[in-house]
């Protein structure tokens, strides 16, 4: 379970470091996706799976069609998170969330998955 909030800086390339007590769930690698309210999600391996999963047994059910399920699969990116615990955030994600390179984020941990916030 991921709580609390966490002031970081998005450098120059798109990176960020993920705060210490997070990096574990998300090593070696995590997903990126568009979040609720212009914010980017990130998940853990074990809960992009169960979203996965999720997805394809409504779209087995007629409860979410195709297009649905590609939008929301083509929006999401698999990250590795490097040896300084600091994930690459995908342009388009940063153009969603308004965050701007060089510039203050809010991490921020949502139970399941940690939320990355322009703090404005």
């Amino acid at each position: 379970m991921f709580v609390g909030a966490h002031e970081r800086q998005l450098d120059p390339k798109g990176r960020i470091a993920l705060p210490a007590a997070f990096r574990p769930k998300f090593e070696p690698k995590c997903y990126l996706a568009l979040g609720r309210d212009k914010c980017v999600d990130v998940l853990t391996n074990e809960t992009f799976l169960a979203v996965a999963n999720d997805v394809m047994e409504k779209v087995r059910r007629g409860e979410m069609d195709r297009k649905q399920q590609r939008a929301l699969s083509s929006n999401m990116i698999e990250v590795v998170v490097d040896a300084q615990g600091r994930i690459n955030v995908d342009e388009k994600l940063r153009r969603y969330a308004g965050l701007e390179l060089n510039s203050r984020v809010i991490i921020s941990g949502s139970f399941d998955r940690v939320e990355i916030w322009d703090p404005e």
